[in-house]
């Protein structure tokens, strides 16, 4: 295995990676600025209050997307173990 498979096999898993977290750290950024908005209009400054709303968001998004990300997960790991022959030298 060369020095450039290997930097291919660590780029490839960190785009997958942040494939999969970008829809997740997106809800979770967009929720927590909606409450802080709400917070600030409202003037309740309770740290505690942005918990339950991004909690509620991320497992959304993963009900909604969780079939695609589990999908891409895979296709990575099939991709990565079809390949292991030409690792090999095979």
């Amino acid at each position: 295995m060369t020095d450039g498979q290997v930097l291919d096999i660590m780029s490839s898993a960190m785009l997958v990676a942040a494939k999969l977290a970008m829809p997740l750290l997106l809800t979770a950024l967009v929720v927590g600025v909606a409450v802080s908005l709400l917070q600030t209009v409202t003037q309740i400054q309770e740290m505690t209050l942005s918990f339950v709303p991004k909690a509620i968001g991320v497992a959304a998004v993963l009900i909604v997307a969780g079939n695609w990300m589990l999908r891409e997960l895979v296709n990575f790991s099939e991709q990565l173990w079809m390949s292991i022959p030409t690792f090999a030298g095979g």
